[in-house]
This record gives C-alpha cells, structure tokens and sequence, in this order.
C-alpha cells in the first residue's frame, strides 16, 4: 500500500510532535529533585526525543521530495 506524499508529511509531523513531548518528559525527569531514577528517565526521554523527531524529519523531507518530483 502507497501513502501519499500529504500522508507522509503528515505522520512525519505527528513524529516531530512526538518528539517534542519525549523532550519534555526528559526534561521535567531531569527537573524534578526528589525523583531517585531522574538521570535514567531523562536520558532516555531526551534520546527518543532525537530519535523519533530525526526520523520525523526524514520523512517530510521525502514527501516534500516526492511531491516536488
């Protein structure tokens, strides 16, 4: 099954979104005291947060490619 090239930059914009809340989860982890697993929790949030958002940028970059050709 082919997605269009408007449904691929539309789930590269939902990863990017997801992304950003990856951030703040990792974020808020590594800005709360009292909270003994912060370093962890926040490690990984900031991690998925570059992950999931790199790969949202691939995939607008590839519609916006596909849609130019």
């Amino acid at each position: 099954m082919r997605m269009s090239s408007d449904d691929q930059r539309a789930v590269g914009l939902i990863l990017i979104c997801l992304g950003f809340l990856f951030f703040l989860i990792g974020l808020a982890a590594r800005l709360k005291e009292s909270f003994h697993s912060r370093a962890e929790i926040s490690t990984v949030g900031f991690t998925a947060a570059a992950i999931v958002a790199a790969l949202g940028v691939i995939i607008v970059l590839f519609s916006l490619k596909k849609k130019q050709g």
